[in-house]
């Protein structure tokens, strides 16, 4: 990959990561306080509602740690081992987190007069799409073992030829 990418990519998680560190310090909290002044139904949800929004910006910043660690495999020809596995488990894992947070967001404001159905219904329809795009990354988990196992074949192959040879 060309290192132009790299540098633009890890430029563009440096600054999600600073962004999702000022929200969960400035944006959560001041939320959370217009919750729970407010006064309406929405203010017995204040706690969920905040808990799940910083969960929410956790997983992003998951998501973004373990591209940078893989993006640094890819630097150094390393990424098609076995090393990147768990990277890309965290991924899958932190996006399933992610559309479960979205059900359960649709879950909390679902009860009441305060949120349209609609709006709900919205809310489980982003969880529904968080949840496919963990399949697709399952997916493009398997077609990276399959790289691995190919690179693994191709070496030892390599290594055959060389003794003959």
């Amino acid at each position: 990959m060309n290192r132009w990418v790299i540098g633009a990519l890890r430029t563009v998680l440096v600054l999600a990561l600073l962004g999702s560190v000022f929200v969960q310090a400035v944006m959560i909290p001041l939320a959370a306080a217009d919750l729970r002044g407010e006064g309406g139904e929405l203010t017995r949800l204040w706690f969920p509602l905040v808990a799940i929004a910083f969960c929410l910006v956790v997983v992003l910043q998951v998501c973004a740690v373990c591209v940078w660690r893989l993006l640094t495999m890819v630097r150094r020809g390393t990424v098609f081992t076995p090393a990147s596995f768990r990277f890309v488990d965290a991924i899958i894992v932190a996006i399933a987190v992610g559309a479960g947070l979205f059900f359960a967001l649709g879950f909390v404001l679902a009860p009441g007069e305060e949120v349209a159905p609609g709006m709900v219904l919205l809310i489980g329809g982003a969880g529904g799409v968080v949840a496919g795009i963990a399949l697709i990354v399952l997916v493009m988990r398997m077609l990276l073992a399959q790289a691995v196992a190919r690179d693994a074949e191709a070496r030892a192959m390599q290594a055959e030829l060389d003794e003959v040879i």
